[in-house]
């Protein structure tokens, strides 16, 4: 029994040793979203204030998980006028809903370097099951700091209608389904 509950220390001792976990880089990564207007142009926006971390165990990031978390009120079209609208009850509700959360729980190989990940995105105070389209873009040194740095990218499609967003404007003023693009640059903790 004594070698059983070594092997199970040791064990997880070593996993342990092999999680490796990263955060945004914050200088350059990004968390956009596009929106169709009236059917016939596009409206782009960001989030400015958001983090990101990824944890994972083996080097291909194979086994990863993601964590997100933005600040509402910092969304950015551009145009403040249309930003605080986005921040009212009409919208995202900033003041109630003050952050939007992405927490993955799986994660597909679907090609070389390219991944689904599924995850709970909780928005305007609804959690809803969504996968994007993941893209490792792969892992250099920082020829700055000499440190390991790792890229990703995630792209996928949501309907605002399933977080309750906007229902006063139904399509064609502006489109349900909306483009997300989040590309990171993730530093080794």
């Amino acid at each position: 029994m004594k070698k059983i509950t070594c092997f199970v220390l040791l064990l997880a001792a070593s996993l342990s040793t092999f999680a490796q976990n990263w955060k945004s880089d914050k200088a350059h990564s990004q968390l956009k979203f596009d929106v169709q207007h009236m059917g016939i142009s596009t409206v782009s926006g960001e989030f400015k204030d958001f983090s990101a971390t990824v944890s994972a165990t083996k080097a291909d990031f194979s086994d990863a998980t993601f964590n997100l978390t933005a600040q509402t009120g910092s969304i950015n079209t551009g145009i403040e006028q249309r930003d605080n609208h986005l921040k009212s009850p009409d919208f995202f509700d900033a003041a109630t809903n003050t952050t939007l959360t992405f927490k993955s729980t799986s994660l597909k190989k679907t090609g070389e370097n390219k991944y689904q990940v599924t995850g709970d995105l909780t928005l305007h105070g609804v959690t809803k099951p969504v996968t994007l389209d993941l893209w490792y873009r792969g892992t250099i040194e920082n020829p700055m700091n000499k440190k390991p740095v790792a890229g990703f990218r995630a792209t996928g499609t949501i309907k605002r209608s399933d977080f309750g967003i906007g229902s006063k404007f139904q399509p064609p003023m502006l489109s349900d389904e909306i483009a997300i693009t989040a590309d990171g640059e993730f530093g080794k903790e």
